[in-house]
């Protein structure tokens, strides 16, 4: 599952939030410019989900519900960029989804997801995920497997150009 052989944004892909139309269009599976529930649906049955069909239906809706914010039923490319926070972070603002997430998923609260925090999220949302695929994981953040991957570095897992 995990994305190996991709490429990372450049630093001005990353500086202006392009380099997440990559991840948007590998989300956008029937490429019409927006994220539906089929899309997602298609997308995770690529992957090796260890959750039960209402599991999965369950987090569908929580994704669409979350990132949908004109409740059209779709997410749209503006709305995923501004849940993945670079709104929030080109104003100089803080918080946004994407850093709440962050610190759900940084258990002891150190500002760095070790490889312990990324394999209990991972299989908390339903993803089976060997050691290697958290290691792989950890350097395309730019993290070692000591210390883990900072926020900047899980918007660059996130931010991957194939999955």
């Amino acid at each position: 599952m995990c994305p190996t052989g991709s490429s990372l944004p450049s630093r001005e892909e990353a500086a202006t939030g392009a380099g997440f139309r990559q991840a948007f269009d590998v989300l956008d599976t029937d490429r019409d410019g927006k994220i539906s529930g089929d899309d997602l649906r298609a997308f995770y049955s690529s992957l090796s989900c260890g959750s039960d069909g209402r599991e999965r239906e369950e987090i569908i809706r929580s994704m669409i519900s979350e990132a949908d914010s004109n409740r059209n039923g779709f997410v749209e490319y503006d709305e995923f960029e501004r849940v993945l926070d670079y709104g929030n972070r080109k104003s100089g603002g803080g918080g946004g989804v994407m850093e709440d997430v962050f610190k759900v998923m940084d258990t002891d609260g150190d500002g760095m997801l070790s490889h312990g925090d990324l394999k209990s999220y991972m299989r908390w949302a339903g993803f089976e995920a060997s050691d290697d695929d958290i290691k792989a994981m950890i350097k395309l953040g730019g993290g070692d497997d000591r210390e883990g991957v900072s926020f900047d570095g899980l918007l660059k897992i996130l931010a991957v150009d194939r999955l």
